[in-house]
Protein backbone atom coordinates (compact mmCIF):
# COMPACT_ATOMS: atom_id res chain seq x y z
CA UNK A 1 0.00 0.00 0.00
CA UNK A 2 1.62 3.38 -0.88
CA UNK A 3 1.96 6.02 1.82
CA UNK A 4 2.68 9.63 1.33
CA UNK A 5 6.58 9.17 2.58
CA UNK A 6 6.94 7.02 -0.86
CA UNK A 7 6.70 9.84 -2.92
CA UNK A 8 10.35 10.93 -3.56
CA UNK A 9 11.39 14.48 -3.06
CA UNK A 10 11.33 15.13 -7.18
CA UNK A 11 8.09 13.83 -6.55
CA UNK A 12 7.05 16.44 -4.18
CA UNK A 13 8.25 19.29 -5.84
CA UNK A 14 6.12 18.70 -8.79
CA UNK A 15 3.37 17.74 -6.90
CA UNK A 16 3.21 20.68 -4.31
CA UNK A 17 3.89 23.06 -6.57
CA UNK A 18 0.81 22.24 -8.74
CA UNK A 19 -1.04 21.43 -6.03
CA UNK A 20 -2.14 17.78 -6.38
CA UNK A 21 -1.09 16.84 -2.81
CA UNK A 22 -1.11 19.75 0.39
CA UNK A 23 1.17 21.52 1.64
CA UNK A 24 0.18 21.46 5.18
CA UNK A 25 -0.80 17.35 4.90
CA UNK A 26 2.87 16.84 3.63
CA UNK A 27 4.14 19.04 6.69
CA UNK A 28 2.32 17.17 9.00
CA UNK A 29 2.43 13.69 7.99
CA UNK A 30 6.46 14.06 8.90
CA UNK A 31 6.27 15.79 11.43
CA UNK A 32 4.04 12.83 12.71
CA UNK A 33 6.81 10.91 11.41
CA UNK A 34 9.23 12.04 13.19
CA UNK A 35 7.20 12.09 16.62
CA UNK A 36 6.36 8.62 16.39
CA UNK A 37 10.04 7.04 15.12
CA UNK A 38 12.82 9.25 15.92
CA UNK A 39 13.53 8.33 19.54
CA UNK A 40 14.24 5.41 18.50
CA UNK A 41 16.62 6.40 15.48
CA UNK A 42 18.50 9.91 16.71
CA UNK A 43 18.09 11.36 13.48
CA UNK A 44 16.71 14.34 14.54
CA UNK A 45 18.56 17.02 17.62
CA UNK A 46 15.85 19.15 17.70
CA UNK A 47 12.73 19.47 16.49
CA UNK A 48 10.96 22.66 15.13
CA UNK A 49 7.05 21.80 14.47
CA UNK A 50 6.22 25.63 15.45
CA UNK A 51 8.48 27.15 13.16
CA UNK A 52 7.73 24.69 10.76
CA UNK A 53 4.13 25.49 10.81
CA UNK A 54 4.93 29.67 10.70
CA UNK A 55 6.87 28.93 7.60
CA UNK A 56 4.21 26.95 5.95
CA UNK A 57 1.89 29.79 7.04
CA UNK A 58 4.64 32.47 5.00
CA UNK A 59 4.76 30.01 2.05
CA UNK A 60 1.42 29.21 1.43
CA UNK A 61 0.73 32.67 -0.49
CA UNK A 62 3.45 32.26 -2.63
CA UNK A 63 2.83 33.98 -6.12
CA UNK A 64 6.17 32.41 -7.20
CA UNK A 65 7.42 29.33 -6.00
CA UNK A 66 10.52 28.30 -5.74
CA UNK A 67 11.87 24.68 -7.22
CA UNK A 68 11.49 23.20 -3.55
CA UNK A 69 8.19 24.74 -2.61
CA UNK A 70 6.80 23.33 0.43
CA UNK A 71 9.11 20.30 0.60
CA UNK A 72 10.43 19.34 4.02
CA UNK A 73 14.16 19.02 5.03
CA UNK A 74 16.51 18.93 7.76
CA UNK A 75 19.14 21.61 8.59
CA UNK A 76 22.46 19.29 9.62
CA UNK A 77 23.25 20.17 12.91
CA UNK A 78 26.70 22.38 11.55
CA UNK A 79 24.60 24.77 9.82
CA UNK A 80 23.10 27.92 11.88
CA UNK A 81 19.35 29.18 11.70
CA UNK A 82 18.43 31.94 13.62
CA UNK A 83 16.53 31.41 16.96
CA UNK A 84 17.01 27.50 16.94
CA UNK A 85 19.42 25.58 19.08
CA UNK A 86 22.60 25.31 16.98
CA UNK A 87 24.71 23.08 18.83
CA UNK A 88 27.47 21.30 16.53
CA UNK A 89 27.18 18.27 18.19
CA UNK A 90 28.90 19.78 21.34
CA UNK A 91 28.00 20.11 25.25
CA UNK A 92 30.21 23.68 24.63
CA UNK A 93 27.49 24.61 22.55
CA UNK A 94 24.39 23.04 24.15
CA UNK A 95 22.48 26.59 24.81
CA UNK A 96 23.62 28.30 22.13
CA UNK A 97 21.15 30.10 20.02
CA UNK A 98 22.43 31.78 16.49
CA UNK A 99 21.16 35.61 15.70
CA UNK A 100 21.45 34.99 12.12
CA UNK A 101 21.40 32.15 9.55
CA UNK A 102 24.12 30.37 7.97
CA UNK A 103 24.06 31.31 3.91
CA UNK A 104 22.83 27.61 3.37
CA UNK A 105 19.92 28.05 5.74
CA UNK A 106 18.68 30.97 3.80
CA UNK A 107 19.30 29.57 0.23
CA UNK A 108 17.54 26.70 1.28
CA UNK A 109 14.52 28.80 2.55
CA UNK A 110 14.51 30.88 -0.73
CA UNK A 111 13.88 27.86 -2.62
CA UNK A 112 10.50 27.69 -0.65
CA UNK A 113 11.21 24.67 1.26
CA UNK A 114 10.54 23.99 4.99
CA UNK A 115 12.93 23.07 7.70
CA UNK A 116 11.24 20.55 10.30
CA UNK A 117 14.36 20.35 12.75
CA UNK A 118 17.72 20.13 12.90
CA UNK A 119 20.20 16.60 11.73
CA UNK A 120 21.96 15.05 14.18
CA UNK A 121 25.97 14.74 13.92
CA UNK A 122 28.80 14.23 15.80
CA UNK A 123 30.26 16.51 17.43
CA UNK A 124 31.59 19.85 14.83
CA UNK A 125 31.12 16.71 12.07
CA UNK A 126 34.95 15.59 12.56
CA UNK A 127 33.94 12.02 12.75
CA UNK A 128 32.53 9.16 10.14
CA UNK A 129 29.56 7.81 12.81
CA UNK A 130 27.14 10.35 14.35
CA UNK A 131 27.80 9.79 18.17
CA UNK A 132 27.99 12.63 20.75
CA UNK A 133 27.65 13.59 23.98
CA UNK A 134 24.31 16.08 23.62
CA UNK A 135 21.87 13.46 21.84
CA UNK A 136 21.33 10.41 21.85
CA UNK A 137 23.23 8.03 19.43
CA UNK A 138 21.82 8.15 15.27
CA UNK A 139 21.34 4.46 14.41
CA UNK A 140 21.19 2.62 11.30
CA UNK A 141 17.25 2.18 10.44
CA UNK A 142 17.98 -1.42 8.92
CA UNK A 143 19.78 -2.69 12.33
CA UNK A 144 18.92 -0.03 15.31
CA UNK A 145 21.84 -2.16 17.42
CA UNK A 146 24.45 -0.04 14.58
CA UNK A 147 24.93 3.40 13.49
CA UNK A 148 24.11 5.34 10.40
CA UNK A 149 27.86 6.49 9.67
CA UNK A 150 28.65 10.25 9.82
CA UNK A 151 28.93 13.08 9.85
CA UNK A 152 25.87 13.68 7.98
CA UNK A 153 24.17 10.29 9.70
CA UNK A 154 21.40 12.13 11.19
CA UNK A 155 20.12 13.21 7.79
CA UNK A 156 20.56 10.34 6.00
CA UNK A 157 19.05 7.89 8.75
CA UNK A 158 15.76 10.81 8.33
CA UNK A 159 15.62 10.26 4.79
CA UNK A 160 16.12 6.46 5.27
CA UNK A 161 13.58 5.90 7.89
CA UNK A 162 11.16 7.98 5.99
CA UNK A 163 10.90 11.15 8.11
CA UNK A 164 12.40 13.19 5.25
CA UNK A 165 11.71 13.40 1.70
CA UNK A 166 15.47 14.57 0.86
CA UNK A 167 18.20 16.67 3.09
CA UNK A 168 21.39 18.34 2.61
CA UNK A 169 24.56 17.10 4.31
CA UNK A 170 28.38 18.59 4.02
CA UNK A 171 31.14 16.03 3.30
CA UNK A 172 34.27 16.93 3.82
CA UNK A 173 36.11 13.79 4.11
CA UNK A 174 33.11 11.18 3.35
CA UNK A 175 30.56 12.71 5.58
CA UNK A 176 27.35 12.19 2.68
CA UNK A 177 28.72 8.87 1.16
CA UNK A 178 29.48 7.06 4.55
CA UNK A 179 26.21 7.67 6.17
CA UNK A 180 24.46 7.01 2.88
CA UNK A 181 26.36 3.99 2.33
CA UNK A 182 25.32 2.87 5.53
CA UNK A 183 21.51 3.07 5.77
CA UNK A 184 21.05 2.60 1.87
CA UNK A 185 20.57 6.06 0.39
CA UNK A 186 22.10 7.80 -2.63
CA UNK A 187 24.17 10.77 -1.14
CA UNK A 188 26.95 13.06 -3.63
CA UNK A 189 29.36 14.58 -2.95
CA UNK A 190 30.28 17.52 -5.74
CA UNK A 191 33.26 18.39 -7.18
CA UNK A 192 35.15 21.42 -5.43
CA UNK A 193 33.99 24.58 -6.40
CA UNK A 194 30.90 23.41 -8.06
CA UNK A 195 28.82 24.85 -5.27
CA UNK A 196 28.16 28.30 -4.58
CA UNK A 197 27.46 27.28 -0.85
CA UNK A 198 29.56 24.53 0.27
CA UNK A 199 32.14 25.18 -2.35
CA UNK A 200 34.91 23.71 -0.53
CA UNK A 201 37.21 26.68 -1.78
CA UNK A 202 36.25 28.96 1.07
CA UNK A 203 38.75 26.66 3.34
CA UNK A 204 42.48 26.35 3.40
CA UNK A 205 42.55 22.48 2.69
CA UNK A 206 39.37 22.40 0.46
CA UNK A 207 37.83 19.53 1.40
CA UNK A 208 34.28 20.25 2.64
CA UNK A 209 31.70 20.76 0.40
CA UNK A 210 27.88 20.72 0.40
CA UNK A 211 25.53 18.07 -1.34
CA UNK A 212 22.30 16.49 -1.38
CA UNK A 213 20.86 12.95 0.11
CA UNK A 214 17.97 11.03 -1.43
CA UNK A 215 16.45 8.07 -2.18
CA UNK A 216 17.09 7.95 -5.60
CA UNK A 217 19.63 9.13 -8.29
CA UNK A 218 16.82 10.87 -10.23
CA UNK A 219 16.17 12.72 -6.85
CA UNK A 220 20.10 13.47 -6.44
CA UNK A 221 20.78 14.71 -9.87
CA UNK A 222 17.38 17.33 -9.34
CA UNK A 223 18.82 18.59 -6.12
CA UNK A 224 22.41 18.90 -7.64
CA UNK A 225 20.93 21.30 -10.17
CA UNK A 226 18.70 23.39 -7.43
CA UNK A 227 21.82 23.44 -4.69
CA UNK A 228 24.02 24.53 -8.31
CA UNK A 229 21.84 27.72 -8.50
CA UNK A 230 21.21 28.52 -4.55
CA UNK A 231 22.77 31.88 -4.74
CA UNK A 232 25.28 33.18 -7.62
CA UNK A 233 29.08 32.25 -7.72
CA UNK A 234 30.86 34.62 -6.53
CA UNK A 235 34.13 33.68 -7.97
CA UNK A 236 34.73 31.35 -11.27
CA UNK A 237 34.03 27.52 -10.96
CA UNK A 238 37.04 25.54 -10.80
CA UNK A 239 36.03 22.82 -13.26
CA UNK A 240 33.50 23.37 -16.09
CA UNK A 241 31.10 21.06 -16.64
CA UNK A 242 31.80 18.07 -18.70
CA UNK A 243 30.03 16.50 -21.65
CA UNK A 244 29.15 13.27 -21.39
CA UNK A 245 30.76 11.23 -24.16
CA UNK A 246 29.01 8.51 -26.60
CA UNK A 247 30.86 5.89 -24.70
CA UNK A 248 31.65 5.84 -21.22
CA UNK A 249 34.52 4.25 -19.61
CA UNK A 250 34.60 2.66 -16.07
CA UNK A 251 37.81 1.79 -14.18
CA UNK A 252 37.22 -0.43 -10.94
CA UNK A 253 39.71 -0.66 -8.36
CA UNK A 254 39.08 -1.84 -4.35
CA UNK A 255 42.62 -0.37 -3.80
CA UNK A 256 42.73 2.80 -1.03
CA UNK A 257 45.33 4.98 -0.23
CA UNK A 258 45.48 3.52 3.17
CA UNK A 259 46.27 -0.23 1.96
CA UNK A 260 50.50 0.90 2.67
CA UNK A 261 49.70 2.62 6.50
CA UNK A 262 46.53 0.11 8.02
CA UNK A 263 45.38 -2.92 8.02
CA UNK A 264 42.33 -2.48 5.31
CA UNK A 265 39.77 -5.85 4.92
CA UNK A 266 37.25 -5.37 2.45
CA UNK A 267 34.34 -8.02 3.88
CA UNK A 268 32.77 -10.26 0.89
CA UNK A 269 29.38 -8.35 0.73
CA UNK A 270 31.25 -5.13 -0.18
CA UNK A 271 33.32 -7.26 -2.77
CA UNK A 272 30.56 -8.47 -4.14
CA UNK A 273 28.65 -5.24 -4.67
CA UNK A 274 32.01 -4.23 -6.50
CA UNK A 275 31.79 -7.04 -8.59
CA UNK A 276 28.47 -6.71 -9.23
CA UNK A 277 28.70 -2.89 -10.06
CA UNK A 278 31.13 -4.04 -12.80
CA UNK A 279 29.43 -6.62 -14.24
CA UNK A 280 26.53 -4.39 -15.10
CA UNK A 281 28.49 -1.70 -16.37
CA UNK A 282 30.23 -4.05 -18.76
CA UNK A 283 27.18 -4.16 -20.50
CA UNK A 284 26.51 -0.29 -21.10
CA UNK A 285 30.40 1.07 -20.80
CA UNK A 286 34.20 0.33 -21.22
CA UNK A 287 35.03 -1.57 -18.00
CA UNK A 288 38.77 -2.26 -17.05
CA UNK A 289 40.70 -2.33 -14.01
CA UNK A 290 42.41 0.95 -13.27
CA UNK A 291 45.86 0.51 -12.10
CA UNK A 292 45.96 3.07 -9.24
CA UNK A 293 48.92 2.66 -6.59
CA UNK A 294 48.86 6.56 -4.62
CA UNK A 295 51.49 7.16 -1.95
CA UNK A 296 52.28 9.37 0.79
CA UNK A 297 48.46 9.41 1.41
CA UNK A 298 47.67 8.94 5.04
CA UNK A 299 50.46 10.96 6.27
CA UNK A 300 48.97 13.88 4.96
CA UNK A 301 45.45 13.61 5.18
CA UNK A 302 46.16 12.74 9.47
CA UNK A 303 48.03 16.64 9.26
CA UNK A 304 44.58 17.68 7.33
CA UNK A 305 42.32 16.29 9.66
CA UNK A 306 44.11 17.28 12.62
CA UNK A 307 44.35 21.08 11.47
CA UNK A 308 41.06 21.41 10.34
CA UNK A 309 40.41 20.76 14.08
CA UNK A 310 42.65 23.83 15.29
CA UNK A 311 39.97 26.21 13.89
CA UNK A 312 36.82 25.28 15.88
CA UNK A 313 35.76 28.03 18.20
CA UNK A 314 36.66 26.91 20.92
CA UNK A 315 39.45 27.83 23.57
CA UNK A 316 39.96 28.42 27.27
CA UNK A 317 37.64 26.76 30.15
CA UNK A 318 35.23 25.54 26.96
CA UNK A 319 37.78 23.24 26.03
CA UNK A 320 37.50 20.89 28.69
CA UNK A 321 33.18 20.54 27.40
CA UNK A 322 34.56 18.62 23.75
CA UNK A 323 35.02 15.02 24.11
CA UNK A 324 37.83 13.56 24.58
CA UNK A 325 38.44 13.01 20.49
CA UNK A 326 37.57 16.47 19.33
CA UNK A 327 39.83 17.87 22.42
CA UNK A 328 43.24 16.13 20.87
CA UNK A 329 42.24 16.88 17.22
CA UNK A 330 42.08 20.66 18.22
CA UNK A 331 45.07 20.66 20.33
CA UNK A 332 47.11 18.01 17.98
CA UNK A 333 46.16 20.74 15.21
CA UNK A 334 46.72 23.88 17.25
CA UNK A 335 50.20 22.45 17.78
CA UNK A 336 51.46 22.44 14.54
CA UNK A 337 54.05 23.96 12.81
CA UNK A 338 53.66 26.17 9.76
CA UNK A 339 56.07 24.24 8.32
CA UNK A 340 54.47 21.20 8.57
CA UNK A 341 51.28 22.64 7.70
CA UNK A 342 51.98 24.22 4.72
CA UNK A 343 54.08 21.14 3.57
CA UNK A 344 50.76 19.01 4.06
CA UNK A 345 48.75 21.37 1.96
CA UNK A 346 51.40 21.12 -0.84
CA UNK A 347 51.58 17.19 -0.21
CA UNK A 348 47.82 17.78 -1.10
CA UNK A 349 47.90 19.64 -4.29
CA UNK A 350 50.82 17.24 -5.41
CA UNK A 351 48.03 14.22 -4.54
CA UNK A 352 45.09 16.05 -6.29
CA UNK A 353 46.83 16.48 -9.59
CA UNK A 354 48.49 12.89 -9.59
CA UNK A 355 45.16 11.29 -8.72
CA UNK A 356 43.79 13.51 -11.36
CA UNK A 357 46.46 12.36 -14.12
CA UNK A 358 46.58 8.70 -13.30
CA UNK A 359 42.46 8.07 -13.29
CA UNK A 360 42.33 10.83 -16.46
CA UNK A 361 41.27 7.22 -18.89
CA UNK A 362 37.83 7.40 -17.20
CA UNK A 363 34.90 9.02 -16.97
CA UNK A 364 34.26 7.22 -13.82
CA UNK A 365 36.31 5.18 -11.12
CA UNK A 366 33.97 2.29 -9.22
CA UNK A 367 35.12 1.03 -6.00
CA UNK A 368 33.41 0.42 -2.58
CA UNK A 369 32.45 3.34 -0.17
CA UNK A 370 33.06 1.32 3.39
CA UNK A 371 35.17 -1.98 3.28
CA UNK A 372 32.92 -3.31 6.67
CA UNK A 373 29.02 -3.83 7.65
CA UNK A 374 27.32 -1.24 9.52
CA UNK A 375 29.51 -1.21 13.00
CA UNK A 376 27.59 -1.35 16.50
CA UNK A 377 26.88 1.99 18.37
CA UNK A 378 29.70 2.26 20.78
CA UNK A 379 32.21 0.46 18.57
CA UNK A 380 34.70 3.43 17.64
CA UNK A 381 36.56 4.11 20.94
CA UNK A 382 35.89 7.12 22.82
CA UNK A 383 39.09 7.87 24.53
CA UNK A 384 41.72 7.33 22.06
CA UNK A 385 42.19 9.03 18.93
CA UNK A 386 45.17 7.46 17.42
CA UNK A 387 42.63 4.08 17.59
CA UNK A 388 39.40 5.61 16.75
CA UNK A 389 41.32 7.45 13.67
CA UNK A 390 42.39 3.95 12.60
CA UNK A 391 38.72 2.82 13.54
CA UNK A 392 37.18 5.03 11.10
CA UNK A 393 39.90 4.56 8.13
CA UNK A 394 39.18 0.50 8.54
CA UNK A 395 35.61 1.34 8.01
CA UNK A 396 35.60 4.07 5.01
CA UNK A 397 38.88 4.05 3.43
CA UNK A 398 37.69 4.94 -0.15
CA UNK A 399 36.78 8.54 1.31
CA UNK A 400 38.74 11.19 2.27
CA UNK A 401 40.85 10.59 -1.11
CA UNK A 402 38.42 11.84 -3.46
CA UNK A 403 37.67 15.14 -0.98
CA UNK A 404 41.72 15.64 -0.93
CA UNK A 405 41.48 15.26 -4.99
CA UNK A 406 38.40 17.65 -5.55
CA UNK A 407 36.55 15.01 -7.25
CA UNK A 408 33.02 14.32 -7.47
CA UNK A 409 31.41 11.16 -6.21
CA UNK A 410 28.30 9.32 -5.89
CA UNK A 411 27.16 6.76 -3.26
CA UNK A 412 24.80 4.34 -4.42
CA UNK A 413 23.18 0.91 -3.39
CA UNK A 414 23.11 -1.74 -5.60
CA UNK A 415 22.92 -5.06 -3.71
CA UNK A 416 21.76 -6.50 -0.27
CA UNK A 417 23.89 -8.31 2.34
CA UNK A 418 23.59 -11.44 3.64
CA UNK A 419 22.08 -9.73 6.80
CA UNK A 420 19.71 -8.35 4.65
CA UNK A 421 21.02 -4.69 4.70
CA UNK A 422 22.03 -2.57 1.39
CA UNK A 423 25.37 -2.61 0.34
CA UNK A 424 26.48 0.41 -1.57
CA UNK A 425 29.42 1.41 -4.30
CA UNK A 426 30.70 4.82 -5.12
CA UNK A 427 31.62 6.12 -8.98
CA UNK A 428 34.06 8.80 -8.84
CA UNK A 429 34.04 11.35 -11.52
CA UNK A 430 36.50 14.11 -13.57
CA UNK A 431 36.78 17.23 -11.69
CA UNK A 432 32.81 18.91 -13.14
CA UNK A 433 32.11 15.03 -14.25
CA UNK A 434 29.21 14.96 -12.28
CA UNK A 435 26.62 14.20 -15.30
CA UNK A 436 28.53 11.09 -15.88
CA UNK A 437 27.99 10.14 -12.23
CA UNK A 438 24.28 9.99 -12.42
CA UNK A 439 24.23 8.23 -15.86
CA UNK A 440 26.28 5.48 -14.72
CA UNK A 441 24.37 5.21 -11.14
CA UNK A 442 21.51 4.90 -13.11
CA UNK A 443 21.98 2.59 -15.21
CA UNK A 444 23.07 0.29 -11.92
CA UNK A 445 19.55 1.55 -10.50
CA UNK A 446 17.71 0.62 -13.35
CA UNK A 447 19.40 -3.13 -13.06
CA UNK A 448 19.09 -2.89 -9.40
CA UNK A 449 15.50 -2.65 -9.34
CA UNK A 450 13.28 -1.13 -6.60
CA UNK A 451 15.28 -1.21 -3.29
CA UNK A 452 13.27 -2.59 0.17
CA UNK A 453 12.83 -0.30 2.75
CA UNK A 454 13.74 -0.90 6.12
CA UNK A 455 11.29 -2.06 8.58
CA UNK A 456 10.04 1.28 10.37
CA UNK A 457 9.30 2.76 6.64
CA UNK A 458 6.30 0.60 7.09
CA UNK A 459 5.07 1.58 10.66
CA UNK A 460 2.74 4.68 10.99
Amino acid sequence: MSVLHDISARGFARQLNQRSVSPRIVTEHYLRRIAAHNDRVGAFVEVTADAAHERLAAVLPDAVRGPLWAVPFGDKDLSARAGIATRYGSAAFRSFVPEASDPLVTALDATGGISLGKTATPEFGMTGYTESAVSAPTRNPWDLSTGAGGSSGGAAAAVAAGLLPWAPGSDGGGSIRIPAATVGIVGLKPSRGRMPIGSGLDSPDGLAVSGPLARSVADIRFLYGVMRTLAPLPYAVSAPEVALPTTLRVGVTTVSPWDDDTDIVLDDDAAAAVAWAADVLTAATEVSEAHWQPTGYPDLFRTLWRASAARIPVHGTKLANVEPITRWLIEEGRALSSEHLLGAYAAARVFEKQSIAALSGYDAVLTPVIAQSPRPVGWFDAEDAEKNFTQQVQYAPYTSWVNVAGLPAISVPVTMSQSGQPVSVQLVGRPGGEEALFALAEVLEQARGPLAHPPVWYEK
